[in-house]
């Protein structure tokens, strides 16, 4: 069971969060967007409100349920953004019914797999939540998302997105942790997907390299790189991202 916000009528836009986070973190986006959107904000299995039953999926699973979602609630042609994790999921859907998706976006996500460094780095979370479990996980885990400048400059969000952080169950957490190490390379999905394509990376984001974010650039019809921020475009600069949102999604028939 997917649990999700609707708000809004008109073309549909799908927002998917990030790992350990959940639908509330859209809820700005959501205010905004919805006077001219119909606008779903699902929790995927796991994180917020939406329950996970197995102890290990793929994110090929993750878009099948997602793409049931959509058929149960007669979403048709919607476009897609995710952040991190929900847009490695974005692209497997994209993988699975790309003909049904208007477009996509990527804020501050990724189609290249993760390196073998990166592989092991996972390993060793998935170590120190099944020690430590979530809620310690979770303190360490969001502040540095933000640059170094924003973490001073939003303690505040940082807490609030501590808290939503921890009503992430284990099983999701390790799930999903194992899921993204796994994960395939999608870049061949990315350049060759027919519809608008939107890519925001974060300067100084550390878990998506500017490096690796400008790979992508030439088969991106909407490219942006967010100065002096992190990982969390969506807070360190609300407003600016929320422009680049609009005007993609302004020029989409």
């Amino acid at each position: 069971m997917i649990v999700f916000s609707q708000k809004g009528t008109g073309q549909p836009l799908i927002l998917i969060h990030g790992f350990c986070e959940s639908k509330e973190m859209w809820k700005t986006f959501s205010e905004h967007l919805s006077t001219i959107y119909q606008v779903f904000c699902p929790d995927l299995p796991g994180f917020g409100e939406s329950p996970l039953d197995p102890t290990q999926i793929s994110l090929e699973e993750v878009a099948v349920w997602l793409q049931e979602w959509m058929e149960e609630n007669h979403i048709q042609k919607p476009i897609v953004i995710g952040h991190s994790l929900g847009g490695y999921v974005t692209l497997a859907l994209a993988e699975l019914i790309g003909t049904e998706l208007k477009g996509i976006g990527l804020f501050h996500s990724s189609a290249l797999p993760y390196d073998e460094e990166k592989k092991k780095t996972r390993n060793k979370t998935i170590d120190f939540v099944k020690k430590h479990g979530v809620d310690k996980f979770i303190e360490s885990f969001v502040p540095p998302l933000f640059s170094e400048r924003h973490q001073i400059e939003h303690t505040e969000k940082i807490e609030e997105l501590i808290a939503l952080g921890k009503k992430s169950s284990k099983k999701g957490v390790l799930a999903f942790i194992a899921a993204m190490r796994d994960r395939k390379d999608r870049f061949e999905v990315w350049k060759t997907f027919q519809g608008p394509k939107l890519m925001i990376a974060g300067e100084l984001d550390g878990a998506v390299k500017i490096e690796a974010s400008r790979l992508h650039k030439p088969f991106s019809s909407h490219y942006y790189e967010l100065k002096r921020v992190g990982h969390m475009g969506m807070f360190e600069a609300e407003k600016k991202s929320l422009q680049l949102v609009s005007t993609f999604l302004d020029k989409i028939e």
